[in-house]
């Protein structure tokens, strides 16, 4: 599950990271880096899928939420026994809690 998940995080860290990078402009010296460069992936794509160049990042961060959704419904029903025995203490524990707030020791006597 480890390698799994490394291998999920690890395209979509670069792809923020050079998004990010690029987007700004800070290219350290290297053209993938540069604003030029990222406008013209963009266009290539944009011409590519017959779409404007500007919608694609928002389609691009909406893939990778249903994706990182996906992975992480796939995770938690691999391990819902351990989740499910958490709910469970985690309620009765609220339950406790909720009867001691409202027991009459605990009540202000008030007007």
């Amino acid at each position: 599950m480890k390698t799994f998940l490394l291998l999920w995080a690890t395209p979509i860290a670069l792809l923020g990271a050079w998004y990010s990078l690029s987007y700004y402009d800070m290219s350290f010296g290297i053209f993938m880096l540069t604003r030029q460069a990222h406008d013209l992936v963009f266009q290539i794509y944009g011409n590519v899928l017959g779409l404007p160049p500007e919608t694609i990042p928002p389609l691009v961060m909406r893939a990778v939420v249903v994706d990182s959704l996906v992975l992480f419904a796939f995770m938690a029903f691999r391990r819902r026994k351990p989740i499910k025995a958490w709910w469970a203490a985690r309620q009765e524990a609220s339950s406790e809690v909720a009867e001691t707030r409202a027991s009459p020791e605990s009540l202000s006597s008030a007007p």
